[in-house]
C-alpha cells in the first residue's frame, strides 16, 4: 500500500468578500497524481508559486482537495473521523521551527505531541530521549529553545514530530530560514533518520543541492509536476530546469558547461567527487 496517493488531486483558493461571497478563484495544484511508497525520500522542487507547500499540507489534512482525492497510510484525508490518524501517520515540519516550538524547555517540548495523543509518562520520556538523540540534541534537552540557533530550533522541532512516531515526515522548506551549517545540521539528521527508522521522507525545498540524495525528484510549475524522474535524470536537463527558473547544484552547471565545450563528461554529475573522477579518467 502506498504511503501518499494523490489522484487528480485539484486545490482552489478562495478570495472572498466582506459579505463572505466568493469573488475568485485560482487553482493552486491542479490534477496531481502521486504514489509514494513506504520508506521513499521524495523530494519536491519548484519556484515560490509553483504549489508544492499547497501539496504538503495536503500530505497531513492540513488542506483537504477542492476535487480529486489525497490518500495518507491508507486513510482518505477528506474524512474527517481520520483526521486524528493521517496527523499521526504523517508529521510535519514547517518552514519556521518558532512556529512550531510552545514549550520553554527543550524535552517539555518535545514531549508535547506523545502527551497530547494520551501516551503513558514513562513511554513520553523515552520517546523524548530516543527522538533528541536521533536529530544530536540530547545534550541540549534542559536548555531554553529560546538560546538555540535555527539549525538547533528545527532539529528540535523535527524532534518534536518524531516523538509521535510517524511513518512519514513532511518537511516543508525546513532549510529556507537556515545559514548553511544549520540546512547542514537538519538535512544530515534528516538522511541518519531513513537509514534508522526507515521513515518515508518528503523533502520539499528550492535548494537544488538539498534532492541530490533523493530516491525520486518531482519537479512543479503552475500546480502541476512538469518533470519527475531521479535526480540524474532531472539534473541532467540544465536548460528544462532553468524554463522553470529552478537553480541547478554548481558542479552539475560546471560539468554541463565543460560538455558543452567538447570533454567528455557525463550528463547529470549530482557531486563534486564524481566530476573529478571524470575528469582524473
Amino acid at each position: 500500500m502506498e504511503m501518499i496517493k494523490a489522484d487528480k488531486l485539484i486545490f482552489e483558493y478562495e478570495k472572498r468578500d466582506e459579505e463572505g461571497n466568493v469573488i475568485s478563484t485560482s487553482r493552486a495544484v491542479d490534477e496531481v497524481d502521486l504514489d509514494i511508497k513506504p520508506g521513499d525520500f521524495i523530494a519536491i522542487l519548484g519556484h515560490n508559486g509553483s504549489g508544492k507547500s499547497t501539496l504538503a499540507k495536503h500530505m497531513n489534512a492540513i488542506l483537504v482537495p477542492t476535487d480529486g482525492s489525497m490518500w495518507v497510510d491508507g486513510k482518505d484525508t477528506s474524512r474527517e473521523e481520520h483526521i486524528w490518524d493521517i496527523r499521526q501517520s504523517a508529521g510535519m515540519v514547517f518552514q519556521n521551527p518558532d512556529n512550531q516550538i510552545i514549550a520553554a524547555v527543550v524535552e517539555e517540548d518535545v514531549g508535547f505531541g506523545p502527551e497530547n495523543l494520551g501516551v503513558p509518562t514513562e513511554e513520553i520520556w523515552e520517546r523524548v530521549e530516543e527522538s533528541l538523540r536521533s536529530v544530536g540534541m540530547i545534550s541540549y534537552r534542559h536548555h531554553s529553545p529560546n538560546k538555540l540557533s535555527g539549525g538547533q530550533k528545527q532539529r528540535v522541532a523535527i524532534a518534536g514530530v518524531l516523538a509521535m512516531r510517524p511513518k512519514c515526515i513532511v518537511l516543508d522548506e525546513p532549510t529556507a530560514m537556515l545559514d548553511p551549517n544549520g540546512r547542514k545540521e537538519v538535512l544530515k539528521s534528516v538522511a541518519e533518520l531513513r537509514q534508522k527508522e526507515n521513515i518515508t521522507v518528503i523533502l520539499i525545498t528550492h535548494y537544488m543541492e538539498e534532492v541530490v540524495d533523493a530516491d525520486h525528484v518531482i519537479v512543479m510549475d503552475h500546480g502541476h509536476i512538469v518533470m519527475q524522474g531521479t535526480p540524474r535524470e532531472i539534473f541532467s536537463q540544465v536548460e528544462e530546469l532553468k524554463r522553470y527558473r529552478l537553480d541547478v547544484p554548481q558542479v552539475t552547471l560546471l560539468a554541463d558547461e565543460l560538455r558543452k565545450r567538447g570533454l567528455d563528461v557525463p550528463a547529470g554529475i549530482l557531486k563534486k567527487e564524481e566530476l573529478v573522477n571524470a575528469l582524473c579518467r
